[in-house]
């Protein structure tokens, strides 16, 4: 994790960051994760704590894209695809209901042809609205946690024990 700090002429913090979990080696095929990940309603299978996902697009897939993800304690957030490579990777954009003033998430597949094996990357990049440093640093921890349980779960998944 990647942190930095800029003040605004007002004195206020901002906060800013990026944050990057990886899966160990899973024994799957691309495809295989892809038809897990490339399905955007998909997170209550896999994701701790959500509780309910909402196609609120047309589509369920590219660019374009939205989904409202609800949490078992009651948080709502919007999301929008803004990045697409079937098979591969999406981007996504949160709208609404985090206490940050940006967040950008991308998930990646990468597959290693000699060993058989995929690693799932889930990084994404945000920014506070004037929160204090210690709201923030608890934050991207919350965040850490969440993205490492989520790809843990995907793993047991695509290994056929969940």
């Amino acid at each position: 994790m990647q942190s930095s700090r800029a003040r605004t002429a007002g004195g206020n913090a901002h906060h800013s960051a990026t944050l990057k979990r990886r899966s160990p080696k899973i024994r799957a095929s691309r495809q295989k994760a892809w038809r897990i990940l490339g399905d955007i309603a998909s997170m209550p299978r896999w994701a701790p704590g959500v509780s309910r996902v909402t196609v609120t697009s047309d589509s369920r897939r590219g660019v374009g894209a939205v989904r409202s993800v609800t949490f078992e304690d009651g948080r709502a957030i919007e999301e929008h695809v803004v990045s697409w490579s079937a098979g591969s990777s999406f981007t996504y954009v949160a709208t609404d209901g985090l206490p940050l003033r940006a967040y950008v998430a991308t998930i990646t597949i990468d597959s290693n042809e000699r060993d058989g094996t995929i690693t799932i990357t889930w990084q994404s990049y945000m920014n506070s609205v004037k929160m204090p440093e210690v709201e923030f640093a608890r934050l991207l921890d919350d965040m850490g946690r969440f993205y490492e349980g989520s790809l843990a779960n995907l793993a047991e998944m695509l290994r056929g024990r969940k």
